[in-house]
């Protein structure tokens, strides 16, 4: 690599994404907040060309104010960077990984930027939603959520600077208004309804009325807690959603927290799920990106729908955090009687021991045999060594799905591509 200002840039020691989302999903899906500073360099090689990197992913906390950035800079062997990675002014935009004031649950809760994770009230409308479905298709999104003693608002816009996925959901808890309000645990039963739509213009293209623009979710929920303390927590819920245009279903579940004086946290959840014809729990999930449109085929999601008949299905997750060192998230959900349609999502984070760094996540939908990588299946995995505190050597595999050229172009079939990343790299790890 001849040209000295890439030279210097090298030298600067910067490091890559993934690392900075591998230890902030475990920690923003456990309820915690998280800042540290990871910086180092290395190489990748995206669908069999080498590329020397340069990155910077911090994510820090002053108080309740949390920001991340997402700087990557690829040059290929001849020292030109990858045009790929910078072409529209939302590339740029989104070096700002997200900005964020306090966590989801506190009185006032705003995040800018990259949305993992998302959710509104119980999940039966959006649920793991993810506005970014891979390194090129990062998207600009925004949470706002207001909570009071006696009622609050939860919402999301997933592209601020374009047509994207729109929720709101306002709740209201009516025995605080009563003198019920003196009674433990259920002076917080809640009354919700929720609204979301997505207002891409492909979102409802279907074979039937292409002209259709968008489509809408709207829904209502209750919620009853049954144990209510301050290291363990349970609510019994039921949700209604309906499809417009479609299908409507509900759903009845537990979900559960524990908190062992921070040694031992466990998040679970289990729903039973009354699917009506025409409808999908969940709709807006972690690969609803991805599945939005097909261009080739012309074919929405919402088209899928017209397949489907009514249908009993159930949803299982657990989060289990030993020591904020062993994590291990995993959700499944899955029709009875229905081979071949499950949804996992799993993520493992080991503790290190003698300076050995493991973790991984994996995503897979429509499941036969879980671990084949197609076409439904994203992946990450690092494997590293810490020979100092603060230095990490590496190796990253990732998996993800771009609708874009080597050079920033759009694929003019319109269909997605599998996008391979293989990255050794050496990493400076700050945490504060």
């Amino acid at each position: 690599m001849k040209n000295p200002v890439i030279i210097l840039l090298m030298i600067m020691v910067l490091s890559e994404t993934a690392h900075a989302q591998f230890q902030n999903s475990t920690a923003s899906m456990m309820g915690r907040s998280s800042a540290y500073v990871p910086m180092g360099f290395g190489a990748t090689f995206i669908d069999g060309e080498a590329y020397y990197l340069v990155c910077f992913t911090p994510e820090v906390a002053f108080g309740q104010l949390g920001v991340g950035l997402d700087l990557n800079l690829r040059f290929n062997t001849q020292g030109k960077l990858r045009m790929g990675d910078y072409v529209h002014f939302e590339d740029y935009l989104r070096i700002i990984r997200y900005v964020r004031w306090a966590q989801k649950g506190d009185p006032l809760y705003v995040r800018v930027g990259q949305l993992d994770y998302s959710l509104l009230g119980h999940g039966s409308i959006i649920y793991d939603y993810r506005n970014s479905a891979s390194y090129d298709m990062r998207r600009t999104g925004i949470e706002l959520d207001l909570n009071w003693e006696k009622f609050g608002l939860e919402s999301i816009y997933s592209d601020i600077t374009g047509r994207g996925l729109l929720g709101l959901r306002g709740y209201v808890k009516p025995l605080k208004f009563l003198s019920l309000a003196k009674i433990p645990v259920i002076n917080n039963f809640e009354v919700g309804a929720t609204y979301a739509r997505d207002l891409n213009q492909y979102a409802d293209y279907t074979h039937i009325d292409s002209s259709r623009a968008g489509i809408s979710i709207y829904g209502f929920d209750f919620g009853l807690p049954i144990l209510s303390y301050s290291f363990i927590k349970s609510t019994l819920y039921y949700d209604f959603a309906q499809i417009a245009n479609y299908g409507h279903g509900s759903s009845v579940g537990i979900n559960m927290f524990f908190s062992g004086m921070g040694i031992l946290t466990i998040r679970g959840k289990y729903e039973f799920r009354m699917n009506g014809k025409n409808y999908l729990p969940a709709y807006f999930n972690a690969f609803y990106e991805y599945d939005r449109f097909n261009v080739l085929t012309r074919l929405s999601k919402s088209d899928t729908l017209w397949q489907i008949t009514a249908n009993r299905s159930y949803y299982g997750e657990l989060i289990l955090s030993i020591l904020n060192t062993f994590n291990i998230i995993a959700g499944y959900q899955a029709p009875y009687d229905v081979k071949n349609e499950g949804m996992l999502h799993a993520e493992l984070q080991l503790p290190e021991v003698t300076g050995i760094v493991v973790r991984g996540a994996f995503d897979k939908a429509r499941i036969g045999r879980v671990f084949i990588l197609d076409d439904k299946a994203i992946v990450s995995a690092e494997i590293g060594y810490k020979p100092v505190r603060y230095l990490l050597v590496s190796m990253l595999y990732q998996r993800t799905f771009s609708d874009r050229n080597p050079d920033g172009s759009l694929r003019t079939d319109g269909t997605f591509v599998h996008q391979d990343r293989v990255e050794p790299k050496v990493s400076f790890i700050y945490n504060f």
